[in-house]
């Protein structure tokens, strides 16, 4: 594990995965730990796919191969390449094993950095390829709920900008179906309640907000602002303790979805030669 300090920060970055393990400010220990009987995971990284592939398959030159949920990135081992202290760069390259199921030459970075304002999430993925590279990326990270000792009920999320009252069906398989279905947005705010998370993630596709805020009922309050990411998805599971603010540059198959990688919609081509970065920075402000 590697552990950043800075002015009454403490974050913990695991090397399996980049994920950012633990983030809390003057005490406040704000990110899911993980626990097997609710939720395993803290914070992935989503890499080279984000959600579902259909019957975990994807298509690439007309070859079907299989892509676990979310991609591989979160269970593949980076190495550091950088680090001070407060902050840490990790690498994971293309090798034989993601080749078999990702046939492109890659490098995906994940920096984590604690900063004045809180904490900064960056990816950056270069194509190291002579061909255009199909990619998403994602972060998922987990909240406590309730956040900062408060109780649980009174929590609620609230969007920069107004967002479209209804989110797509998730239909079996975790994929994204035309069919919509309602949102009890109250202006720009959504209470969170276990009801809420019945019928999975509620997804907002070109979301219009870059930024979104978890509120506490003492008015404690975990911004998340983002750069480079056009999904937002909120996601729990009734009476668990925690709650995902997730931000996302591609999602899940649509239904009957058989094309190409590169034709799913959107997914992004990556030129040979070139990177492209992605940007989250965390920000906690007690009562």
């Amino acid at each position: 594990m590697i552990t950043l300090v800075r002015d009454g920060q403490r974050a913990v970055v695991s090397p399996l995965g980049a994920e950012l393990k633990a983030w809390s400010v003057d005490g406040n220990e704000l990110l899911w730990p993980g626990d097997a009987a609710w939720w395993s995971a803290s914070a992935p990284v989503l890499f080279p796919i984000v959600g579902w592939a259909r019957d975990g398959m994807i298509r690439v030159d007309g070859v079907a191969r299989p892509m676990g949920v979310h991609g591989f990135a979160a269970a593949s081992r980076f190495r550091q390449v950088a680090g001070d202290g407060a902050a840490s760069t990790l690498e994971l390259g293309a090798d034989d094993a993601t080749f078999a199921i990702y046939p492109f030459p890659f490098r995906l970075s994940v920096t984590h950095a604690l900063t004045d304002a809180g904490l900064v999430t960056e990816l950056a993925v270069a194509n190291e390829g002579d061909r255009p590279m199909p990619y998403a990326l994602g972060l998922h990270p987990g909240f406590r709920w309730p956040l900062s000792g408060n109780r649980r009920a009174g929590h609620a999320v609230i969007f920069a900008e107004p967002e479209e009252p209804s989110v797509p069906v998730i239909a079996p398989g975790g994929l994204f179906s035309p069919e919509r279905r309602p949102v009890p947005l109250d202006g720009r705010g959504l209470a969170l309640t276990d009801a809420l998370f019945a019928a999975e993630a509620l997804c907002f596709l070109g979301a219009r907000s870059t930024s979104w805020t978890l509120e506490a009922p003492d008015g404690a309050r975990l911004t998340m602002a983002l750069e480079g990411f056009p999904h937002l998805a909120l996601w729990s599971k009734p009476g668990a303790p925690f709650v995902c603010l997730e931000a996302w540059t591609g999602h899940g198959d649509p239904v009957g979805f058989s094309g190409d990688l590169a034709d799913k919609p959107s997914m992004r081509l990556l030129a040979p030669g070139a990177t492209d970065s992605v940007r989250m920075s965390l920000a906690f402000t007690p009562r």
